[in-house]
């Protein structure tokens, strides 16, 4: 036996020592390389699911009108199966739908029973419009929106989607405005005609807001705008509007100042956010003119002009 082989070869301590070093490093790296590939598969996911809903919403002449009171029988009034009806007699007519699932058996669906919000908390799954934000019901300035159940649907592609249904939303320049203390404002809760809570993966988790499970909206009942912000975690502060943009950006280059329909997205699913700041309101990307742009207020659900250079107006940033 040559003896320098023997002199160069490693001893099974330095073999182990080794291993040890691979094994911690692998435990240390291997959740983040997991989670990247994770966040990474849901963008391209949640963009391809995007399309397709945008253009199958894009083939429906109207989005009002689905699950009216003569559609309705004693036994399931209009409140219980508006979002089933919307799904069964217009959207199944221009989206490939594997099953649908009534307000009583959403679970059917692979949907989780519990979610966790974007902050870390667990909370049952919403299956009414109070449920996903008691505002969106409250009579206000003469907007009173039935609290109507959420039906659900499973695509083709294997996603699991929750359905908020308004049959009374209106079109982009039916708006009803009111004055308060500091401006002339604009409800906006009756333009959201179909609101969608989709899990990419089912029931299979994580469950989470801003992960598997994300929102998307359809506003307007013709020519409808479709949106799917994706919120960050945390706000970006307060800036003047022409600030504003940099602000998200210097909070992380991924993303931008929302426009006024994915801020009206995120207050239709506030619970969702646990969006509860009290008289905030938010700059949107929107400008009217050189010095005003619109603002939303997600604590009672309304739009408004705002002076761009005023003063200093939250900020929260959505994914690009």
């Amino acid at each position: 036996m040559d003896l320098r082989v023997l002199k160069n070869a490693f001893t099974m301590a330095e073999i182990l020592l080794s291993l040890t070093i691979i094994g911690i490093v692998a435990a240390i790296t291997l959740p983040s390389l997991t989670g990247n590939i994770n966040e990474r598969t849901w963008n391209t996911q949640r963009k391809a699911l995007y399309a397709r809903m945008s253009q199958a919403i894009s083939l429906m002449p109207n989005l009002n009108g689905y699950g009216t009171v003569t559609e309705a029988t004693s036994s399931a009034p209009a409140v219980d199966t508006a979002a089933e009806t919307f799904i069964t007699s217009g959207l199944s007519k221009v989206l490939k739908i594997n099953n649908i699932c009534s307000p009583a058996k959403i679970e059917d669906c692979g949907l989780s029973s519990k979610i966790t919000t974007i902050k870390g908390n667990i909370i049952s799954l919403p299956k009414t419009l109070g449920e996903l934000n008691s505002g969106i019901i409250a009579p206000m300035h003469g907007i009173s929106i039935p609290d109507t159940k959420a039906a659900a649907f499973e695509t083709a592609n294997g996603e699991s989607i929750l359905v908020f249904y308004n049959k009374d939303c209106t079109a982009s320049n039916v708006e009803v405005s009111y004055t308060d203390t500091y401006a002339e404002a604009t409800m906006i809760k009756q333009q959201v005609c179909a609101n969608f809570v989709f899990d990419l993966n089912g029931s299979k988790g994580p469950n989470t807001v801003g992960r598997d499970i994300g929102i998307m909206s359809a506003i307007y009942s013709s020519d409808s705008q479709v949106v799917m912000p994706v919120p960050n975690v945390n706000e970006a502060g307060t800036a003047k509007h022409a600030d504003a943009g940099k602000a998200c950006r210097n909070q992380d280059s991924e993303y931008r100042l929302p426009n006024v329909e994915e801020l009206i997205t995120i207050y239709y699913n506030k619970n969702l956010f646990e969006w509860d700041a009290i008289n905030t309101i938010y700059w949107s990307s929107n400008l009217i003119s050189s010095d005003k742009a619109y603002v939303v207020g997600v604590y009672n659900g309304v739009k408004a002009e705002w002076d761009r250079n005023s003063s200093s107006v939250h900020v929260w940033c959505v994914k690009r």
